[in-house]
């Protein structure tokens, strides 16, 4: 039974003000999506989103199954569904090889068996002497232990499949290799009771060793695709690996020691001396040096730190010392986040799963209807021995027509895909946003720290007449202290820089969009845009040439008024990204529209856009009305990505097909956002877009191959080719295609791993 999934959405609004100083507290949206339960598995509790420090631990002592991410359990098994090997639902360091260990020992054990029970049986045919009564009871010696011992897990699996009403590949495996083998068994030990029609020259004909070769070379697939899972799950537990184990904690007297990572807490101050891993997030207080975060964004120029800098786990200092506090510590830590998000993501379920699920759902009963097909046929129209025919045609079309690679053709490209990109900082919510991603044809970007660098800069303090700009500084700096958008934090740093004493600012109020307000040492100030200023029956014209000139260099002005009178105005630069220019025109190639979103003035969003060359420019946007501004495109019929910082754009994070967080990846942005960029410009856009038409281009591949492979096989396998060829293929030449077909399945979605994702 299948019930409808569950959607969960909130958002919560905050302070906004002045041009681009929109700012939206938080918009998160999860998606639970329980699936089938089986009739045979129970208690499998539903999956829940692994943003969340609660959801990090709920995943501990939890099995499930990477194909089918439904099925979860406290104990290891099998899927009930598929029949494959379950793992932790929470990534460790340390990877579970006992599955490939039990599957490599019964493959290696098969071997010698297979080789010499087919020696055997195909000994007299090229002229060996090898043919006696004691051929067929060594035959049936050595491929009993390959047939009831090393296939064995094939047999219980199949079993499972029938009990749970879910046939899988193990189903065909089992009716297959089982009828060849007690066939044989049958007629090696009671001839007597089989029909003349299975004779030939009164003797049964035996395929012990397609049932011994069968079932070594179903292990070789087995063992392939295990090392081949291990290869796509080597994303987290390298990404585990990169967090040293141990501290160096400074007590409140300056002592240092050495603990374990795990007794870290907010707050306490560590050591990090030239070349060690730093163990947990926090901020730099002391020293300063050069620290790699390639393993976050990808990126190999290492990123100078010093007092004030924020530092992730895992990455690596450079030559020189460091003091940091800690902030984040455990599962809250940025590393840790990327982790478990890269984990779901890749046991989510793309929409062209689908395609894949309904065939499969059809495909094993219709496969063992074609072998009964296949066998009547032969029964009633094929030479003698019919009977003896008819059982390899059936057995031929069970073995060939496996689905395993149907199976393996998409989850398999969406885990070495997501795991690609989380290499290259591309962090990935889910396999539906990776697909919908290849859809785009749109790309709505914010311009404060999306196109710019989000870290303006005060350029101008402009006093009206009868004003101090110091003091004009030190009012609109006061009033805006309580403020984290980077245009107020720019106005703080500069009265600051300046030595400014900041009076306590009472009655804080603002107007989204348009700006803030306070009273400073007994006057009533106000700071924001010219909204602001006509709402006060205030004109700006006195001061219209400065801020006009600002804008057209692509600068903010930022109006301040005291005592409801015009008092000044404010101009702040921010810096274009320098890898901005290079991925616009990279996105525009690819046959993206890069539109600018912003609430910013006009004329300034327009000199950016100008330098960047971009495709539309939608200015002065309330931040309520950003989500409208994404429906207006789609409307239009195009397919749009949203990229913001995660919370000021949250609304149209949220409308958007695809939205792209920027930035480190707060919580609020991995939780709001389809795709999350750790280093937050476009060229990871690039990445993302390039990541997503290439991981579609090897799922269609993939499938292609599956259906192509069946399509054929199985009308070979049941002997349409033997009245023009006189050809009946072998149930383990039909083995071993099947074999074929998973291996050219999951070497083709192994090609992702080194995919080129750099612009």
């Amino acid at each position: 039974m299948t019930r409808a999934p569950e959607h969960r959405c909130g958002a919560g609004h905050g302070t906004a003000h002045g041009g681009d100083h929109d700012k939206l507290a938080e918009h998160r949206c999860g998606h639970d999506h329980p699936a089938p339960e089986p009739a045979s598995c129970c208690g499998h509790a539903q999956a829940a989103s692994p943003a969340s420090t609660a959801a990090a631990t709920a995943g501990a002592g939890v099995w499930t199954c990477p194909m089918h991410p439904e099925i979860r359990q406290d104990h290891p098994g099998s899927c009930p569904i598929c029949g494959m090997a379950l793992e932790p639902a929470t990534p460790t360091a340390e990877e579970d090889s006992s599955e490939l260990r039990d599957m490599t020992r019964r493959f290696w054990i098969g071997v010698p068996l297979s080789a010499i029970v087919l020696a055997l049986a195909m000994g007299p045919m090229l002229g060996l002497p090898l043919d006696g009564g004691w051929n067929a009871w060594v035959q049936a010696a050595l491929a009993s232990p390959v047939v009831l011992w090393a296939g064995w897990p094939f047999f219980v699996r199949g079993w499972h499949s029938v009990w749970s009403r879910h046939l899988n590949m193990f189903t065909l495996i089992a009716l297959g290799t089982g009828a060849a083998y007690l066939f044989s068994l049958i007629g090696l030990l009671l001839p007597h009771w089989l029909p003349r029609s299975f004779l030939e020259n009164g003797r049964a004909p035996l395929y012990f060793e397609s049932a011994a070769v069968i079932v070594t070379l179903v292990l070789l697939g087995q063992v392939l695709e295990l090392r081949a899972r291990a290869q796509t799950s080597g994303a987290i537990r390298s990404l585990l690996k990169l967090a040293p184990r141990v501290a160096h904690r400074l007590d409140a007297d300056g002592t240092e020691q050495d603990v374990d990572v795990d007794q870290v807490v907010a707050g306490d101050r560590l050591r990090i001396r030239p070349g060690e891993k730093i163990p947990v997030d926090g901020r730099v207080v002391d020293g300063s040096s050069h620290v790699d975060e390639s393993m976050l964004t990808g990126e190999p120029d290492p990123v100078r730190k010093q007092a004030d800098s924020p530092v992730s786990a895992g990455t690596v200092n450079g030559s020189g010392g460091l003091v940091m506090t800690a902030e984040h510590v455990g599962a809250e830590t940025l590393l840790s986040q990327i982790v478990h998000m890269v984990a779901e993501a890749q046991r989510s379920r793309a929409p062209i799963q689908r395609l894949a699920d309904v065939v499969s759902g059809w495909f094993v009963p219709a496969v063992v209807l074609s072998a009964i097909v296949a066998a009547v046929a032969w029964t009633l129209l094929g030479p003698p021995p019919a009977l003896a025919h008819a059982l390899v045609a059936a057995v031929s079309v069970l073995i060939i027509a496996c689905p395993c690679a149907l199976g393996l053709a998409t989850p398999m490209s969406i885990m070495v895909g997501v795991g690609r990109g989380a290499h290259e900082g591309v962090l990935i919510r889910d396999a539906a946003a990776l697909e919908t991603l290849e859809k785009v044809d749109t790309l709505v970007v914010d311009k404060t720290g999306t196109l710019t660098e989000g870290k303006p800069s005060l350029q101008q303090v402009v006093p009206a007449e009868g004003h101090d700009p110091d003091t004009l500084l030190m009012l609109a700096a006061a009033t805006e202290s309580g403020s984290e958008h980077p245009l107020a934090r720019a106005i703080v740093d500069a009265a600051k820089a300046r030595d400014l004493a900041l009076p306590a600012a009472r009655d804080f109020g603002s107007d989204p969009g348009r700006g803030v307000w306070a009273t400073v040492d007994g006057r009533r100030v106000h700071v924001g845009n010219e909204g602001m200023l006509r709402g006060l029956d205030l004109d700006p014209a006195t001061l219209a040439g400065t801020a006009d000139a600002a804008r057209r260099s692509g600068a903010t002005a930022v109006y301040v008024a005291v005592d409801d009178a015009l008092a000044g105005v404010l101009t702040i630069a921010d810096a274009i990204k320098p890898s901005a220019q290079a991925a616009v025109d990279r996105l525009k190639a690819a046959g993206v529209r890069v539109i600018m979103l912003t609430g910013d003035n006009a004329r300034s969003a327009q000199a950016v856009a100008d330098a960047l060359r971009l495709d539309e420019v939608i200015a002065e946007v309330l931040p309520q009305d950003k989500a409208d501004a994404v429906a207006r495109l789609q409307r239009e019929g195009r397919v749009v990505a949203m990229a913001g910082d995660g919370v000021n754009d949250a609304p149209a994070l949220a409308r958007a097909e695809v939205g792209i967080a920027m930035g480190t990846g707060t919580d609020v942005a991995m939780e709001s956002a389809g795709v999350t960029l750790v280093k937050g410009d476009l060229g990871g856009i690039v990445k993302a877009v390039l990541l997503s038409r290439m991981t579609m281009r090897n799922i269609r591949q993939n499938l292609f191959f599956a259906f192509i492979y069946n399509a054929l096989g199985v009308p070979v396998a049941a002997g349409v080719l033997y009245p023009v060829f006189g050809l009946l293929l072998s149930p383990m030449i039909a083995s071993a295609a099947m074999s074929f077909s998973s291996v050219s399945v999951i070497g083709n979605a192994l090609r992702l791993r080194g995919a080129k994702l750099k612009p």
